[in-house]
């Protein structure tokens, strides 16, 4: 009471504190009456994908209160106290803490705060340097050309086929994310990666019950199942990292792939901070960043690479520029690096896609202080929410236009997009953001340029427009495409 009359004082109001659970019921009940029907086709998903933020921002203001139990929420719409938050020059809020059912889907850098998250993102940032993903992008090719010849061969001789891409692409990314990943070790990541899809269904399951508190404590046969691959995927990573650190006592070269260049980077930090406390990461450090990989370097690409193709099959003129764009470029060649950084009209494709469906809809952060903000006063403990997705859609940012697909408006790049800077973040901001976002892109471009030189599509008429979150934004009956082989076959001609 004494809270909710702070914030009363300055403007900020809710729907009324329930004991013990807040609004935590009013939300689940919101999305799961939401999430049990169809929209039409339009990409107003705001409603449908986050319907309880987008009923309290309606109700009660962009700047409004709900409760997560005892503990109170703002939500905050305004551009630039967003990039007040997430830039944190003042050390005043931190990472929200996560549900420990999803820890155990995801772990390392993006749970880490203080010192721990300084020194592993200092290791882990040179393996993300583009010197070092273009070592990456055989591996990128190797993948996208596997699922060509796998499409060409479903389609056969018909002149069509229906397909749904969403598994498609989870088992590519998944594909370049064990080898980029793991390198020679390709089996045991390919077996990381179907127990971590096994423990991610197990939380999309039990979606509902993590807001349950004590419920991971049961004795279930879904909480058995997932202490037992937490345990395998462990065990599988603890043998990988113990055989390179062998091999590099041995003198054996690092390899390029992520694990090597993260025991690279590891190695010297421990050698530069003299195996200080300040210095280093533990091999469990080392498992917990490897599983984030695996996570965030999937899901990431199979999300933008899926609502791309369903995005293009929507808005075929578009895809036909994105096309001729790619055949311009590359012709009948492999696409390649410097071409890729040359494709204007498919990354401002891509940059109205991430608008339009954000990986990640909201962000939030936690007070580690009571704070100002804004000429509002953030007590300590409570969250601060900023939803991507309602900033990605606001008209005042955006134009009358923001519901619309419309890459054109990214045509003199980002800054120029919108009518304040900092209403794009698909991948965060600030000195979190997504290491991985150069990663992504540059994956979904080489797999969609080599798609495009060989198909064309649409929506198939039994595609059903049902966006929803598990953690990232998700097509929730799957991406039914009809592909058409391009008349001008072609086999690479590699130069």
């Amino acid at each position: 009471m004494r809270l909710q009359k702070l914030f009363k004082d300055q403007g900020i109001v809710g729907p009324p504190y329930r004991v013990l659970i807040g609004n935590i019921m009013e939300d689940v009940r919101s999305i799961k009456e939401a999430w049990s029907k169809p929209m039409n086709l339009s990409h107003k998903i705001v409603p449908r994908v986050i319907p309880f933020i987008h009923q309290i921002v309606t109700r009660y203001g962009k700047t409004s209160l709900t409760w997560v139990g005892t503990c109170p929420r703002i939500f905050l719409l305004d551009a630039e106290l967003i990039r007040e938050v997430l830039s944190n020059k003042s050390g005043q809020f931190e990472q929200v803490k996560i549900s420990p059912i999803v820890k155990f889907l995801i772990s390392g850098l993006v749970i880490h705060e203080g010192e721990k998250w300084v020194r592993h993102r200092r290791i882990i940032n040179p393996a993300f340097h583009l010197e070092k993903l273009k070592l990456m992008l055989p591996a990128f090719f190797t993948s996208s050309s596997e699922l060509i010849d796998r499409w060409e061969k479903l389609v056969g001789p018909s002149e069509s086929l229906e397909l749904d891409v969403w598994p498609e692409f989870q088992n590519m990314t998944g594909d370049v994310i064990s080898k980029t990943a793991f390198g020679s070790s390709y089996d045991e990541g390919t077996r990381i990666l179907q127990l971590q899809t096994e423990q991610c269904q197990l939380l999309i399951d039990d979606a509902e019950k993590a807001y349950i508190p004590g419920y991971r404590f049961l004795p279930t046969k879904k909480n058995k199942r997932r202490k037992e691959i937490e345990k395998e995927v462990r065990g599988l990573l603890r043998g990988m990292i113990e055989k390179r650190e062998k091999e590099m006592k041995a003198g054996v070269a690092a390899k390029n792939d992520l694990l090597g260049l993260l025991m690279e980077s590891n190695s010297k930090d421990s050698q530069e901070q003299g195996n200080s406390k300040g210095g280093g990461m533990t091999i469990e450090d080392v498992i917990d960043e490897c599983k984030l990989f695996y996570f965030a370097g999937q899901e990431t690409t199979s999300v933008l690479l899926t609502w791309s193709m369903i995005l293009l099959g929507m808005h075929l003129t578009w895809q036909t520029r994105a096309r001729e764009e790619v055949l311009q470029v590359f012709g009948k060649n492999k696409p390649e690096f410097d071409g890729l950084n040359q494709l204007k009209i498919v990354t401002m494709i891509l940059y109205e896609v991430l608008r339009l469906y954000p990986p990640v809809v909201v962000l939030a952060r936690r007070a580690c202080n009571t704070t100002a903000i804004g000429g509002l006063t953030i007590p300590v403990g409570a969250q601060v929410s900023l939803p991507t997705l309602l900033i990605h859609h606001d008209p005042k940012l955006w134009g009358e236009d923001a519901d619309e697909f419309n890459p054109e408006r990214f045509s003199e790049g980002v800054m120029k997009a919108s009518k304040n800077q900092f209403a794009f973040f698909p991948f965060g901001w600030g000195p979190r953001i997504c290491l991985g976002q150069n990663f992504a892109l540059l994956e979904t471009k080489l797999a969609l340029s080599m798609i495009l030189q060989h198909f064309s599509f649409e929506l198939s008429p039994s595609y059903t427009h049902a966006p929803f979150v598990i953690i990232t934004l998700q097509p929730q009956h799957g991406a039914q495409i009809i592909l058409r082989k391009l008349s001008d076959h072609f086999s690479y001609e590699l130069h």
